[in-house]
């Protein structure tokens, strides 16, 4: 199938152009695997239900408002739905499934988060989308997979961070004040969804461009969640049962947050040579040539000791001067920034991580810019998060070429 594509402000072709993606996800995983899809070129038709859509659009406060002083969507919502045509069509009616299919006829890649099974009533599931576009990418979203014990459990980030293990390393140490288990202060099992989604969408899209065969991905918040434990979980299966250890690392040392004159610092030495480096620029010349700190492994087994001479020295001196010395010296540090320090940064700045669009009802809207830096097809902004149903006539109209006489009626008929 080929597709007019978006160009990117520059006019240059993006990496996915060409691409339709038919949207039926909403809330976070779903949606930020869409809005990187379109970020990187791809036309992304996101379908909302009339009147209501995305249940994100009214997850505030903080909302946007209109010129005219009413409120309009969240915040929430703008964070994952730029690059989107929003179409509402009501599918639980026939009309509304009919639409559906005959934009999915003409999709490369199809991405939804209903509960497992819950698109077959509507026939809008894999086996009858694949009926009429055998080469489609098909991606289904939710908390537990389409198999298992768990399947028909519906599943939110913040149980799956506790299920899937993350919660119980994360926050202080027992005994220790404020101890229990954290929960991120992002809905990372729905954001590594919506990455792990994004890579597998991609890799089969290849497939199905080299083979004409498209396929079913099966994408599971808990089993990305259980991979994302990463080392923590290789840290298990080799007989280290980890908990929490507040912001300590549990196999570096040291690796963590340390008060300073005027605030905190996150000190992070990684190797020998960053740890002699240290030690020589704040003062502790004689823990390099100590036994209990003499490498990686002797500094975890001895956390507590080292922790202690290091938190002196670090109190010592402003949080400034601790990033100045060292910088200077090869020790990777950081200040802990809120995140209005995060948006004033030079360096993020220079990197342009703040995205800025254009809403005709609200005006300026910013964002975090997507991070992946192209020398060739940048990703592209072509359009701020949509407001509900704002494209549907020209959606349907151009792409499935229904005038205006056909779209009335399905208006009349509550389709749309």
């Amino acid at each position: 199938m080929e597709f007019e594509g978006q160009a990117t402000p520059q006019g240059r072709r993006s990496a996915l152009t060409g691409v339709r993606v038919l949207d039926l996800s909403r809330v976070l995983a779903g949606p930020w695997c869409t809005q990187l899809l379109g970020d990187l070129g791809a036309e992304v038709i996101k379908i909302e239900r009339p009147g209501e859509g995305d249940d994100t659009r009214t997850w505030g406060p903080p909302f946007y408002t209109t010129a005219a002083g009413e409120r309009s969507d969240a915040a929430y919502f703008m964070a994952a739905n730029r690059n989107k045509r929003s179409v509402t069509i009501d599918f639980t009616r026939p009309d509304g499934q009919d639409l559906v299919r005959r934009l999915a006829a003409s999709s490369h890649i199809l991405v939804e988060n209903f509960k497992a099974g819950g698109l077959a009533k509507y026939h809008l599931d894999y086996p009858a989308i694949a009926a009429i576009n055998p080469a489609i990418v098909y991606c289904s979203i939710t908390g537990f997979g389409q198999t298992g014990p768990y399947s028909a459990r519906p599943g939110y980030d913040y149980m799956i961070q506790a299920m899937g293990g993350l919660m119980s390393i994360t926050g202080q140490p027992d005994g220790a004040p404020g101890a229990e288990p954290m929960k991120v202060g992002v809905a990372v099992a729905d954001l590594f969804t919506g990455l792990y989604a994004t890579a597998g969408v991609l890799a089969a899209l290849r497939h199905a461009e080299a083979t004409g065969q498209g396929q079913h991905i099966d994408m599971a918040l808990l089993d990305s969640q259980v991979a994302m434990l990463a080392n923590q979980a290789t840290n298990h299966f080799a007989g280290l049962t980890p908990g929490r250890l507040g912001n300590a690392h549990p196999n570096i040392a040291p690796y963590q947050v340390f008060r300073t004159a005027d605030g905190h610092i996150v000190l992070a030495v990684g190797n020998d040579g960053q740890f002699a480096n240290f030690c020589r620029v704040a003062d502790l010349a004689p823990l390099i040539e100590d036994a209990r700190f003499a490498g990686s492994a002797d500094r975890v087994a001895n956390r507590a000791a080292l922790v202690s001479a290091i938190a002196a020295a670090m109190a010592e001196r402003s949080t400034a001067d601790w990033i100045d010395v060292l910088a200077a010296a090869g020790v990777p540090c950081g200040p802990i920034s809120s995140i209005d320090d995060v948006f004033k940064d030079p360096q993020v700045l220079h990197r342009a991580m703040i995205a800025e669009m254009s809403r005709p009802d609200i005006g300026t809207v910013r964002a975090s810019a997507c991070p992946i830096k192209f020398s060739a097809t940048p990703p592209q902004i072509a359009c701020a998060p949509p407001a509900l149903g704002q494209d549907t006539d020209d959606v349907l109209e151009r792409v499935l070429g229904l005038d205006a006489g056909s779209r009335a009626a399905l208006r009349r008929d509550g389709a749309i």
